[in-house]
């Protein structure tokens, strides 16, 4: 059973072993409250259980926005602000009366893309998401890894240098306090501020990567900008982890140019990694959107015991 729970919606798909959907239902996100959140979450994991007439009861793993505070077991960071501060792993676990297994949804949809996606077959696999924000998770062979800091995969938030940062404009203050973070420049709102920058025009980055297709000027020099930067902040990834490949999702994975060989981000990262040749692979999510859903279902099975409550 996986459960992807988000600010707005919260989706459920019960899986057999070989990832076949036996059951699949999404439902709105109650809004500010934690009880009736934790409630629907319930709810939706026993309507599927019951749809699919099951004999024993699924396995159950969750992906949210968010994680739990190595310090003390509450959740932190949630988009879903009523999760902040509560015990959601225990109070689900006590609620459905057994172990549940929590990660962020990056960590998700890395597993996901590891066991039976893009990245299936392959030893390390480094999941990079490219939408509001900038996460990351990281697997080997086929098992979700998790360090003593919950930070594993968290490239978001490490900084993008002047060099890369090249000419989009004045240092930018991350949520999370520092200036000039990865996430700043690589996001959806990142590059819909480095072509106001640019050119003085405001386009979401839906709209920029369309531009982009019909050859209109300014989106593809924006498109160029965004392309070495995240050339060089995936070069870092390779230089640190050298993962066989790196599978991107989010809605910015949806720009065809970005696994161009020769104009896109293959095309310039061989200039900062330290190899005489790049073997990594760069591709788009094979589930997509479904990758959150079908990884959360994976982590019983792929992710360490740190990830599930007794």
């Amino acid at each position: 059973m996986g459960i992807d729970l988000g600010g707005t919606k919260i989706e459920g798909v019960l899986m057999a072993e070989d990832g076949t959907a036996l059951a699949r239902q999404r439902i709105s996100t109650p809004q500010g409250n934690y009880s009736e959140t934790l409630g629907a979450t319930v709810g939706l994991i026993r309507d599927l259980e019951s749809q699919a007439k099951l004999k024993t009861p699924s396995k159950v793993g969750v992906g949210l926005p968010g994680s739990i505070s190595t310090v003390t077991g509450a959740m932190k960071n949630c988009n879903s602000t009523c999760l902040n501060g509560r015990y959601f792993q225990r109070d689900l676990s006590d609620q459905l009366g057994r172990p549940v297994a929590i990660a962020n949804d990056a960590d998700c949809f890395a597993l996901s893309e590891a066991v039976d996606g893009a990245g299936a077959d392959r030893g390390r696999v480094f999941g990079a998401i490219l939408g509001t924000g900038v996460g990351g998770g990281l697997v080997q062979d086929r098992q979700l890894l998790q360090g003593p800091n919950g930070l594993c995969g968290e490239w978001g938030h490490n900084l993008l240098p002047a060099e890369a940062r090249g000419p989009a404009g004045p240092s930018r203050l991350c949520f999370c306090g520092h200036e000039n973070c990865i996430e700043t420049y690589l996001s959806g709102p990142g590059i819909s501020q480095t072509h106001a920058h640019l050119h003085n025009q405001a386009l979401g980055a839906e709209e920029i990567a369309h531009r982009e297709e019909g050859g209109d000027t300014a989106a593809c020099a924006t498109l160029d900008l965004f392309i070495e930067q995240l050339a060089f902040a995936l070069s870092q990834i390779v230089n640190f982890l050298d993962p066989d490949i790196i599978v991107l999702g989010g809605g910015l994975s949806n720009i065809k140019r970005l696994y161009n060989p020769v104009s896109g981000v293959p095309g310039e990262w061989g200039r900062w990694i330290t190899s005489d040749a790049v073997n990594t692979s760069l591709q788009p999510a094979e589930h997509g959107d479904a990758s959150g859903v079908r990884g959360a279902a994976w982590l019983p099975s792929h992710a360490g015991s740190t990830q599930a409550a007794s």
